[in-house]
């Protein structure tokens, strides 16, 4: 349930350290000099992966299906048979009202 978030251990873009550890090692002092760098980084997403994929035609849509025709002791009967080859992803799409990310850990509205 629930499995929605990143799955990335240690490293929190909206605040200023990893996830426990101490920096006396040289590798944390290094995560920890990165860490700085993201530590602006803003808690709005503004572009997402789309779901949709294009098909030869160019057409846009989320599954594609084909129509066959089956015939079985003289009957013929139409099946929907469902596309999954020459299929081209959308891609990343801009999104029109930015949302907040996912792993954004501050409480906004307390009930």
């Amino acid at each position: 349930m629930g499995g929605s978030g990143s799955k990335a251990k240690g490293v929190w873009p909206f605040s200023g350290s990893g996830a426990g550890g101490d920096s006396s090692s040289e590798g944390n002092e290094q995560s920890v000099a990165r860490l700085k760098g993201t530590r602006n980084a803003t808690p709005f997403v503004f572009t997402r992966r789309s779901s949709l994929y294009y098909d030869e035609d160019g057409d846009l849509a989320h599954e594609f299906y084909e129509e066959t025709v089956v015939t079985k002791n003289g009957r013929k009967k139409s099946k929907l048979k469902r596309i999954q080859k020459n299929l081209i992803p959308q891609g990343i799409v801009k999104l029109d009202h930015p949302c907040i990310h996912v792993d954004f850990p501050i409480v906004l509205c307390e009930v």
